[in-house]
């Protein structure tokens, strides 16, 4: 099955200054002699009382659901995740538009807000979790783990924070390729229909994954993660080859033999390619490892707030991160659990390695704007209309 959510993180007609992040003053916890918390404003747990884990679980227990927006089961295992969160708590989780965007899930937190199906978390591109801060979409909350998520992964006062995530990867049919690239120059060594076919996720104007793949492809080619040109430059030079095909890439473009060659983000192929293509082979480029991650947010409005801080819990505890990394993609408590011995060594041994000799890149909102300036302007007259 191919997988079709499309999480894009390029506002249309946002600037860059509503994507900078803001810090706004986290609410309080009840105090300790109340007799019920109002769960919608605890940002972060205590020991005990009525802010506690045990206190959260009956509460969430109570309300009994949770709206989730835009998480597609073979999306980094959420399947799994859901159906286990389920059964551990005995909560309904309502899974709505599962194919949506990040612009969708946040339109649905303002269309939505005062329903009691409206979304009680998202899971977002960063970009969108900053601008959704700001229009103060989201409630501040720390999990227990919080001093586990890398501080360049979070905002400081938890109205995000990462969740997982992986490295932009050429994907390779290699029943149909004799040699399968591992870097983005191998890939001008091919030319014409009898050579590859090589596609992206998305159209980079549009998708915040395809973009990303511009911008591997830049530092691939001498560029850095602030000038996305030389990787425009890049699939301009692919599209003149005849190497470059403009669909929307996955499993159905592969099957049909449209492409052989997918420039995506690692776990998703893992999750939404290997499983259907034999021989589906995915390799971080030896030119160029660029990785981000997606952001986890609460709903400042949510339905039902106790639910939605016990998902957050339940996602950032030691299970939750090992159903990420089993579904392969990297948790962004990772280097904590590795360095404690809590993640699961088998499948961390099934991650694609990263090249020996490269240093990984992490693009920050402001390079992803500033390249998606560059692409926005230029993509289309260098390299085309089409995805």
């Amino acid at each position: 099955m191919a997988l079709r959510k499309i999480k894009t993180a390029l506002l249309a007609g946002t600037t860059v200054a509503s994507l900078v992040a803001v810090g706004i003053s986290a609410g309080s916890v009840p105090a300790g002699g109340a007799s019920s918390a109002n769960w919608a404003k605890v940002t972060h747990l205590s020991k005990s009382g009525s802010s506690s884990m045990t206190a959260l679980v009956a509460a969430a227990k109570k309300e009994g659901k949770l709206n989730v927006i835009a998480l597609p089961p073979n999306w980094a295992n959420y399947g799994t995740i859901i159906k286990d969160f389920s059964k551990k708590y005995g909560i309904k989780v309502n899974s709505v538009n599962p194919d949506g965007s990040s612009a969708q899930e946040i339109t649905a937190l303002t269309a939505d807000k005062g329903r009691s199906s409206a979304p009680d978390v998202i899971d977002v591109g960063t970009s969108y979790a900053v601008t959704a801060t700001s229009s103060h979409l989201l409630a501040p909350y720390k999990v227990q783990t919080w001093s586990e998520i890398p501080g360049a992964l979070k905002n400081s006062n938890g109205y995000w924070f990462d969740d997982y995530g992986g490295f932009v990867a050429i994907g390779c049919n290699s029943s149909a390729v004799t040699t399968c690239p591992t870097s983005f120059k191998d890939m001008l060594t091919e030319t014409g229909a009898n050579g590859y076919k090589i596609g992206i996720n998305n159209n980079p104007t549009q998708s915040n994954s395809a973009l990303a793949a511009v911008q591997a492809a830049s530092i691939a080619n001498g560029g850095s993660v602030n000038d996305a040109s030389k990787g425009v430059s890049f699939f301009a030079t692919l599209n003149k080859n005849g190497a470059y095909v403009p669909v929307i890439a996955n499993a159905t473009t592969v099957e049909s033999g449209a492409t052989n060659i997918i420039i995506w983000w690692d776990y998703l192929q893992a999750s939404g390619i290997t499983p259907s293509v034999k021989g589906w082979k995915v390799i971080v480029p030896s030119d160029a490892a660029v990785g981000e991650y997606y952001s986890q947010g609460i709903s400042s409005s949510a339905p039902d707030p106790a639910a939605a801080r016990l998902w957050e819990e339940y996602l950032y505890s030691v299970t939750g991160q090992n159903l990420w990394l089993q579904g392969e993609a990297r948790p962004a408590e990772l280097a904590y659990m590795q360095a404690h011995g809590t993640a699961n060594k088998a499948w961390v041994a099934k991650l694609p390695a990263l090249p020996k000799g490269i240093t990984p890149v992490y693009p920050t909102t402001a390079q992803i704007t500033a390249a998606a300036t560059v692409v926005g302007n230029t993509w289309n007259t260098q390299v085309g209309s089409g995805a």
